[in-house]
């Protein structure tokens, strides 16, 4: 059976999260169901990450198998045809080896998160940012995120119902920055590791706001660190406004199309 690897963006509001569920919209769901009109039957297919509900994708990556050979643009086409009214894109498409995996042929994922600072409401990019009514200092965020780049036990920053094996991770960047736009200032979060707990990154996210809102001193994110207690972390920040924002590889299995 011919594989392909498909490159997915999509508004995570209307979904109940990227997996499969049985009484919930999801994106996997949507795409399987798009797939079921190409070729009629059951359609699994597998991606690098699974976003929670209300979280992005910019740079998701999934795997399908077909019955047929299918031009990739074609294949990207008729899909994208199917999905509609549904807030998922195939913006690209290439075939690739039988035993190239979305999740387990992956080197990296890159997430992004975006808080706008404004007190009046958001309307162009609500549920697309966490929407703050106060600024934020990126320096002292940064100096406080310093402490959570490397390899470490994130216990503290990991879901109580995270299913990982070991709160052992490599963070390999965590960089922030601060942007004028349209709508107002906006801290980003740039974030890159092999691999996630679950709600890692936004743990990290709602901890540094309360950095940069000064109610934290920076330092006290390494001690968090090191407590390995979930109950040292700061606030958990909504999903709206994270992004998975691409996949590495190998080899870009993209980098014709």
């Amino acid at each position: 059976m011919p594989r392909y690897a498909l490159k997915v963006e999509y508004h995570g509001a209307p979904f109940a999260g990227w997996q499969r569920q049985k009484d919930h919209p999801s994106v996997q769901g949507a795409i399987e169901s798009a797939l079921a009109k190409l070729e009629p039957r059951a359609h699994t297919i597998a991606a690098a990450g699974r976003t929670d509900a209300g979280v992005h994708g910019l740079g998701q990556v999934a795997h399908c198998d077909m019955d047929k050979d299918w031009d990739p643009d074609r294949l990207a086409g008729a899909l994208n045809f199917h999905l509609k009214p549904a807030p998922v894109s195939i913006v690209a498409c290439a075939q690739v080896a039988e035993d190239w995996h979305a999740r387990f042929s992956a080197l990296e994922r890159q997430y992004f998160f975006r808080i706008l600072c404004r007190r009046a409401p958001s309307t162009h990019q609500a549920g697309l940012v966490w929407q703050i009514g106060h600024q934020l200092d990126a320096a002292s965020m940064q100096d406080g995120a310093n402490h959570l780049i490397g390899n470490h036990d994130f216990t503290t920053f990991r879901s109580s119902i995270c299913q990982a094996e070991s709160p052992v991770k490599t963070l390999d960047a965590l960089r922030i920055e601060t942007v004028d736009t349209r709508w107002g200032p906006e801290v980003h979060f740039h974030v890159r590791a092999r691999s996630f707990l679950h709600n890692q990154v936004r743990s990290f996210v709602g901890t540094l706001e309360r950095v940069g809102a000064g109610a934290w001193a920076p330092a006290r994110v390494g001690e968090a660190l090191s407590a390995c207690d979930r109950a040292a972390c700061g606030p958990v920040c909504p999903p709206q406004g994270l992004y998975l924002a691409a996949v590495r590889y190998p080899h870009d299995p993209f980098s014709d199309t």
